[in-house]
């Protein structure tokens, strides 16, 4: 059931993206959208308004589906689950005595080695 879900709730989000990526910018403070010179969109199938009113309705309702799908996957998710704080599941070490601390003694250093010279003869 998840699995299905979530491969559904994948596919609308894609539709979303691209359906928004697919409209047309209605902010002309840098010139870019407002009317392209073309009143036709699509090869004169759709007018301008008609193809904004579609993708508008579209968006719309993939917008609904993705959160009805978010919910969806949410109440699946979280069904049958123990509601219990995360702090319940945490084991408490047993508690021991300290070890005792014994300062360390430093160790006599060894005296080096005296070197041996070979003897010429």
């Amino acid at each position: 059931m998840l699995t299905v879900l979530l491969v559904i709730h994948v596919l609308v989000t894609i539709a979303l993206i691209g359906i928004v990526l697919v409209q047309k910018s209605e902010g002309g403070a840098l010139g870019i959208g407002g009317s392209g010179g073309s009143g036709g969109g699509m090869g004169g199938f759709m007018t301008g308004r008609d193809q904004a009113n579609l993708l508008t309705r579209t968006t719309a309702i993939l917008a609904t589906l993705f959160m009805g799908l978010s919910l969806a996957i949410a109440f699946v998710t979280n069904n049958g689950t123990d509601r219990g704080s995360i702090l319940d599941s945490v084991e408490t070490p047993a508690q021991t005595a300290p070890a005792p601390v014994v300062p360390e003694t430093p160790a006599e250093p060894e005296a080096p080695a005296v070197p041996t010279a070979p003897v010429a003869e």
